[in-house]
């Protein structure tokens, strides 16, 4: 596994999952695509069968691997993932996109595994992010914003030193904060461009 550390690896998932150890990884972060038809490159067609084809084969290996995952998925898939042991949310009062109820201001955060606050003796943290800012503008269709990214990265890892996996890595939001906040990444993008992208964000000067 340890080939594998603070690197980008150019390559579908399920090539690297398989090969890591049971319980190998201290926390999965990572944004599933949502089913909506975004433009992807050409890698992947974002549609909702793909994206359950996926779910089905990817999330085993990513609960297998790791000691816990938080997983941003969108309102409308919710069902399609296996029962996580809570549901955190990220709230964005000001709004976005439209649902059938009205204005979008919040967006679900699945949770598996043992709270690492708790688990460690550190007390209870709220269930609850807020953050308003726009994402910064990379050439990626939904990056997330970075002071986003970063705190629900310290909500699930509690040490400096922890291994962060994202087998999604897109814009390299993940390695960036495992980068800023001391941590060992793995990033794995099956898109060649996206790596690129990655691997020059992560060339910037830490800002911590």
């Amino acid at each position: 596994m340890n080939k594998y550390l603070n690197k980008i690896i150019n390559t579908d998932c399920m090539e690297i999952l398989p090969e890591l150890p049971d319980d190998s990884i201290d926390l999965v972060l990572t944004d599933f695509p949502y089913g909506v038809d975004v433009d992807y490159g050409g890698t992947y067609i974002d549609n909702k069968e793909n994206l359950k084809e996926l779910i089905k084969n990817v999330m085993p290996e990513i609960l297998r691997v790791s000691k816990r995952a938080l997983i941003t998925c969108g309102q409308s898939n919710i069902t399609y993932y296996p029962q996580p042991k809570w549901v955190m949310a990220w709230i964005n009062s000001a709004g976005a996109n439209h649902n059938p109820w009205g204005f979008t201001c919040w967006h679900p955060i699945l949770c598996y595994g043992k709270d690492p606050y708790l688990a460690n003796g550190m007390g209870s943290r709220q269930d609850i992010i807020i953050h308003n800012e726009q994402s910064e503008k990379w050439e990626h269709p939904c990056p997330k914003p970075m002071n986003l990214w970063e705190e629900l990265l310290v909500r699930g890892s509690v040490r400096e030193g922890d291994i962060i996996l994202d087998p999604f890595l897109g814009s390299g939001s993940t390695a960036v904060a495992a980068q800023r906040l001391h941590r060992k990444f793995i990033g794995i993008e099956i898109n060649g461009g996206f790596c690129r992208l990655a691997r020059r964000r992560l060339r910037q000067k830490p800002l911590i």
